[in-house]
């Protein structure tokens, strides 16, 4: 545990940095396509009558229009599939690099469409985006969590959401008709990802791989050694943590199949509290109002597409507070806090819109609480669902737990994605309350079986689950909920 006292330094900073530009990519082209939709279905339109003489039905364009903006999150779920392969074979670092070329290509495919009168561009770019998008918001995490010190390594994992936060606000704004979204620059606008995809490569391959991914995976001491003091800076840092890396290395196998990593004991808790926290952060709503607030808002008020602003900016607020207190909280206060009050948000939606036409005024408050839930959101459950299943496992099975986690994540978003628009008809203000149960059950189980993990070496953490079928919650204080 000597890590704990280690300190930041320009290497360590510049890796992070450098690596979650990935993820400002993904977050960029979740926010930029909301806003100019109805310019980008008249170049659908106009496209189709130049082919046919025809105009597009109105059901064709509508559907055409759902494939093109959920074909993303559809190709981050296949995406998702290759991430223990890369990881395994090409390291951490190099495996981000490799993907970038897929944000690369995919930006281009976007931004070419126009200019070859082909919407068919446009949906395979963004479909070529997404398996970029499946693929590094999972090794971006896995990368971070494996070079930062133990006492910054849940604030520095949090600076993967703060960039995807940042990445949507950004293309939320790059998206008004006032910038960019217009007829004459839309096609621009989709291509402004190539600038941090091409910072990546300029930046990422100065920065060390992952020491832990040298030592215990390639069994390259020195070059570990090598990484971790351009890290860390100090060899005294060094020297404790290579040992607490070995140490980890004497307890684990050399490698995890699929079928192993489902069978193996130790991993059943991990997998079921992983399965849980995910599926209750991408099923309490925060999806919903994402991808619809535009028309939320819509129906209320005036400037709809400037509250939607709002909440991008709520959300890269409270990202940077999660930042803040990820190492004073840690991970159990702080996803207890987020789920109990996602699940009070529903309610209280509910609630308003319920007597919405009896109390037209109470539309602001309507405002306040999306803000909220976005804000209990990103406190908690929004950033920790991306990287918790980087501290539950070891070594052999991170990756493969990471793979698990971006296919919950983005099979989360498609599946809400298309269910929501039927759900909100059938159920109505009611859909809100089902949200409500999802955050209870994750709070609950959270409450019962996730251990703290703030603090405690990676090989500290594995060693709770190792032949263990319960997790005892009380033993030790790391796992004390308030302490």
């Amino acid at each position: 545990m000597a890590s704990q006292e280690s300190h930041l330094t320009a290497t360590l900073l510049t890796s992070i940095l450098a690596a979650v530009l990935g993820s400002l990519q993904t977050g960029y082209h979740t926010g930029n396509i909301n806003a100019p939709a109805r310019i980008i279905e008249e170049f659908f339109n106009h496209t189709w009558r130049a082919r046919h003489n025809q105009s597009m039905p109105d059901h064709s364009l509508t559907l055409l229009w759902s494939l093109s903006v959920s074909i993303k999150d559809f190709g981050a779920l296949l995406g998702s599939l290759g991430v223990k392969y890369l990881a395994d074979s090409y390291g951490r670092r190099n495996s981000i690099l490799i993907v970038n070329c897929l944000s690369v290509v995919g930006a281009c495919l976007m931004s070419a469409s126009k200019i070859s009168k082909s919407f068919e561009l446009l949906i395979l770019g963004r479909l070529v985006f997404g398996l970029f998008c499946g693929l590094v918001m999972s090794l971006n995490p896995l990368y971070i969590q494996e070079v930062s010190p133990t006492n910054l390594r849940g604030a520095f994992a949090t600076l993967n959401q703060v960039s995807f936060a940042s990445g949507i606000l950004v293309g939320m704004v790059a998206g008004l008709e006032t910038v960019l979204g217009t007829e004459h620059y839309w096609a621009m606008m989709l291509s402004l990802s190539l600038i941090a995809a091409l910072a990546q490569y300029l930046v990422l391959p100065f920065c060390p791989e992952s020491p832990r991914y040298l030592l215990i995976n390639r069994g390259e001491e020195k070059k570990a050694e090598a990484a971790l003091l351009k890290l860390r800076g100090r060899a005294d840092k060094v020297y404790a943590e290579l040992e607490e890396m070995k140490e980890e290395a004497a307890h684990t196998q050399s490698g995890v199949t699929i079928h192993e990593f489902f069978k193996k004991r130790s991993y059943k808790q991990p997998i079921v509290i992983v399965l849980i926290v995910n599926l209750g952060s991408q099923l309490s709503g925060f999806n919903a109002i994402i991808n619809y607030s535009t028309r939320m808002f819509q129906a209320k008020f005036d400037q709809a597409k400037y509250l939607t602003l709002g909440v991008g900016a709520v959300n890269v607020t409270f990202t940077l507070v999660a930042f803040f207190l990820m190492e004073r909280a840690g991970r159990r206060k702080l996803l207890l806090t987020g789920f109990i009050s996602i699940a009070v948000c529903n309610v209280l939606m509910t609630t308003v819109e319920s007597v919405l036409h009896l109390a037209p005024e109470l539309r602001s408050l309507q405002v306040l609480l999306v803000f909220c839930l976005i804000s209990a959101y990103e406190l908690g459950p929004g950033p920790i669902s991306w990287f918790i299943a980087a501290e539950l496992f070891d070594q052999p099975g991170r990756p493969m737990a990471m793979a698990f986690t971006s296919m919950l994540n983005w099979g989360g978003k498609f599946v809400l994605a298309l269910l929501f628009p039927p759900l909100l008809k059938i159920c109505g203000v009611y859909v809100y309350l089902l949200f409500m149960m999802m955050a209870v059950l994750a709070f609950t189980f959270t409450w019962i079986r996730l251990p703290e993990t703030k603090g405690r070496t990676f090989d500290d953490i594995a060693e709770e689950f190792r032949g263990a079928e319960g997790i005892p919650l009380h033993n030790k204080t790391g796992f004390n909920t308030f302490t």
